[in-house]
């Protein structure tokens, strides 16, 4: 499911990966995969922040994380 401007817009800050920026929403399991997906390009200052809080989702919505990169940064 995409999320469009005003979806976006609507969603609570809790479900967001990064909810002082509302960035990386993580409303459904796609989007935790998707947020999974673009760990990478996450800044390196709150990698800790956005890990923990994959893990967080992925555990609410039954996704396996599987990437060591987010397993080492959400200790």
């Amino acid at each position: 499911m995409e999320l469009n401007t005003e979806e976006r817009k609507d969603l609570p800050s809790d479900l967001y990966g990064l909810p002082q920026r509302r960035e990386y929403p993580m409303p459904d399991a796609a989007h935790v995969r998707a947020a999974e997906a673009y760990f990478r390009y996450c800044p390196e200052e709150l990698r800790h922040e956005l890990a923990c809080n994959i893990l967080k989702f992925a555990r609410l919505y039954g996704v396996d994380v599987q990437s060591p990169t987010i397993l080492e940064y959400a200790q």
